[in-house]
């Protein structure tokens, strides 16, 4: 039997929660993403808040280049994660 590459095709799925302050006293609405720690952000307005903290979600899930370089190739894995808002 040859074994040869494989095409594997994923489709993966991941759900987070954002959760948004009362705006303080200056205004600011603080939005949060619970599931991921860092992933804060905030805005004038609600919207402006949830693409402000999407924004950071995707900052905070970006691999940092230093780390990426310490171990082998042979143990590293890039994955790509699109989320459509």
């Amino acid at each position: 039997m040859h074994r040869g590459r494989y095409d594997l095709r994923m489709t993966a799925s991941v759900e987070f929660t954002v959760a948004y302050e009362e705006p303080d006293e200056d205004g600011w609405i603080v939005a949060q993403v619970l599931e991921v720690p860092g992933a804060l952000s905030q805005g004038r307005t609600r919207e402006e808040a949830r693409v402000n903290v999407l924004d950071a979600l995707a900052t905070v899930l970006t691999p940092d280049d230093e780390l990426a370089g310490e171990g082998k190739q042979a143990n590293i894995e890039h994955l790509r994660f699109v989320a459509a808002a």
